[in-house]
């Protein structure tokens, strides 16, 4: 099992997000994941840097870290094209420490170009077909695409990585499982699963990573945390689709004032105890994951690293 570190854009500033990789680095974190999202999810979170600097300033700010989007959307608010040059950038930039993680998306994010909203059947299928065009455009070739989704003109990558970057493809439910295993080089996911990792596996994910997200707020006492996890993250307890349907981040607020404290309490890994967050990684272990990435919500990120270090034995685990 190896453990990874969550840069959340929605919460930090872009200065803020680059210390913190170096942190995560020094602490002993092994990799990280940051998100890419154009607004936070609602506006006591505040942030969202675009991460295609960040990335690049992180790059300079590292030696070791490896480092992945969590995740991007290569299909309406940006083209795949112009994200599979983003990437090769970041994977040239980083000798081989990026890997590009990539979902379906978020109406929050996505709806800004004006473009229309798809069907999540719709899509998965234009990530099927957006993966398909940053790998073809990756092989330094002159590329000209007709597809049912994407155009692409006589387009060529000439700033490319030795090797490509991998891609890890996100998934809540089994037929996107089901693509991370058939198109992707890894899994990402939010929860425990071992149904996602076993539809993952049949798809043809066996040998391949499984990147698991646990979203915890350490803080001093169980009660400051969990009133800091209701204050920052009340997503975390919004279950159903609700978090690929809604357009603005003053929905989420409005949806958050339905979410008590018990609810992130039940969402949320809080408090100081460490046999909990030991517990949480664990049943990601358990499930079938050989990553997990922690999410430590609110503005104290000090803390947290400072408590990783001496009860998560991340050099070891």
């Amino acid at each position: 099992m190896e453990l990874g570190y969550a840069l959340s854009s929605e919460e930090h500033p872009p200065a803020d997000l680059v210390r913190y990789a170096r942190e995560a680095e020094e602490a002993g974190f092994a990799f990280a994941l940051i998100s890419d999202h154009f607004h936070p999810w609602t506006d006591t979170q505040g942030q969202s840097p675009f991460v295609w600097s960040v990335i690049g300033a992180i790059a300079e700010a590292t030696d070791r870290l490896r480092l992945g989007t969590g995740v991007t959307c290569p299909t309406i608010r940006i083209h795949p094209a112009i994200l599979a040059q983003a990437a090769a950038t970041s994977a040239a930039l980083m000798d081989g420490r990026f890997f590009l993680g990539v979902g379906t998306g978020e109406e929050l994010n996505e709806h800004v170009t004006g473009a229309r909203w798809p069907g999540a059947e719709e899509r998965l299928e234009m990530l099927e077909e957006a993966i398909w065009v940053m790998r073809r455009l990756w092989q330094g070739d002159l590329v000209t695409h007709h597809g049912r989704f994407f155009e692409v003109d006589r387009a060529r990558i000439y700033s490319l990585p030795d090797e490509p970057p991998a891609i890890a493809v996100a998934a809540a439910g089994e037929q996107a499982a089901e693509l991370a295993g058939k198109m992707g080089d890894a899994l990402i996911t939010t929860a425990p699963d071992g149904d996602l990792v076993s539809a993952f596996e049949r798809a043809g994910g066996n040998d391949k990573p499984r990147y698991g997200q646990l979203t915890v707020c350490y803080a001093t006492s169980e009660r400051e945390a969990i009133e800091t996890a209701h204050s920052w993250w009340p997503n975390a307890a919004m279950g159903g689709q609700l978090g690929q349907e809604l357009a603005l981040p003053l929905h989420y607020e409005q949806a958050a004032e339905l979410v008590t404290l018990q609810d992130v309490a039940e969402s949320v890994i809080c408090g100081p105890d460490p046999e909990r967050h030991r517990k949480a990684i664990d049943e990601f272990d358990e499930a079938g994951f050989d990553h997990v990435y922690i999410h430590q919500v609110g503005p104290d990120q000090e803390s947290f690293f400072r408590f990783a270090r001496s009860e998560l034995a991340l050099a070891t685990r």
